[in-house]
């Protein structure tokens, strides 16, 4: 319960696609020499995604590929293509995979602290970028971070860079929506994650709120962005500016079976249940004397840490300092809540009794001596 998976899948129609190795490489708008392949559906899942995020098909670019944290390196490194002497700024909260693309490319990176909520210091934001107003800026911008769910604003992220003097040709901003991009879309009053605004790149998960048997993802661009990573292969036929250079082929037929299945209103159905459940699941700790926290656009409820590495381990929750959270997800069920409330419940009195059990044995310990 502490990573988000959704595990409310079931592809058993495409079971007999397993006897296949299709492999798709390349750029998915050209077709190599290797005819086992899915192009066709990673075209139409890229579409999906053209429309939801509100950019013409002509003018965007992009590919499934094997995780968010291909995405993120992709967007990133668009980014330091277009403006090779940019620096890179992200929020201290981001996920490890942004600054591990930072070291890849010999990057220079600013960490900026966060409010409360998790979301970047808008302020501490502009005084840094005006500190390095000589150079371009390459922003990545959470739509969702991974410990609190926080979802960095786009406008103030795009107002802060106005108030520091940077015109468009001077910034590259990339989005990290991991879990959150595919969720924010159908949440009411959500600030939209749109290519109608400046921003360059966007990159989501495809086993996390989708659900699938394997880790993918999706990362977009614009098509003006790409032209300077592209190059010829001869080898494949075909052109090239994706950082793997074999995919799964299997991932998008996954996603593209959920899309045409569940469409539009299925998947806001999901996403309905999945804030509801984090809200009930919050109101359950709260009442039972464990202090919580949920971003308003979230479904990551963050508590405070349990002390029984045992109760920990059996559900698999993800640990950050003295807190530890529990993503939402559609398979999650008011039943699975209830149990994991009432199984913390105890492990807390557990640990209690345990502490001072230990506590009077010390007290004994001393007096005698």
């Amino acid at each position: 319960m502490g990573y988000p998976y959704n595990l409310d899948f079931d592809y058993g129609p495409l079971e007999k696609l397993q006897k296949f190795c299709i492999n798709n490489l390349g750029d998915p708008f050209i077709e190599s020499n290797y005819g086992v392949h899915s192009r066709e559906f990673e075209i139409g899942v890229l579409q999906w995604f053209a429309r939801l995020w509100e950019i013409e098909v002509k003018d965007m670019w992009g590919y499934v590929t094997n995780c968010g944290t291909e995405g993120n390196l992709h967007g990133i490194l668009v980014g330091r293509e277009a403006l090779p002497d940019g620096i890179l700024y992200a929020s201290c909260e981001s996920h490890y995979s942004v600054f591990k693309a930072a070291r890849m490319y010999r990057m220079d990176a600013v960490k900026v602290p966060t409010l409360p909520t998790g979301e970047i210091d808008y302020q501490v934001l502009e005084a840094e970028l005006k500190k390095n107003a000589t150079r371009p800026a390459i922003l990545n911008v959470n739509i969702g971070t991974t410990v609190k769910g926080a979802v960095d604003d786009v406008d103030k992220v795009i107002q802060a860079l106005t108030n520091a003097g940077y015109p468009r040709d001077r910034f590259f901003i990339h989005c990290d929506g991991a879990l959150f991009g595919m969720m924010i879309p159908f949440v009411k009053r959500a600030p939209m994650v749109t290519f109608k605004k400046p921003i360059d790149s966007i990159s989501v998960s495809g086993h996390k709120f989708v659900g699938s048997p394997v880790p993918c993802g999706v990362v977009m661009t614009r098509l003006s962005r790409i032209e300077a990573l592209s190059s010829d292969v001869e080898y494949l036929n075909s052109r090239d500016a994706t950082i793997m250079g074999s995919r799964n082929g299997h991932a998008p037929i996954y996603m593209w079976y959920t899309f045409t299945r569940k469409g539009y209103e299925g998947l806001r159905k999901d996403v309905e249940k999945c804030l509801r459940n984090a809200h009930l699941l919050k109101d359950m700790l709260e009442s039972a004397g464990v202090k919580t926290m949920l971003n308003e656009l979230s479904s990551t409820v963050v508590f405070e840490r349990p002390l029984d590495i045992h109760f920990v381990r059996k559900w698999q929750l993800a640990c950050e300092g003295d807190i530890a959270h529990v993503v939402v997800m559609p398979n999650i069920t008011v039943e699975k809540l209830e149990k994991f409330v009432k199984e913390l419940i105890e492990s807390r009195a557990g640990m209690a009794t345990k502490a001072a059990l230990e506590l009077a044995e010390k007290a004994k310990i001393d007096s005698s001596s």
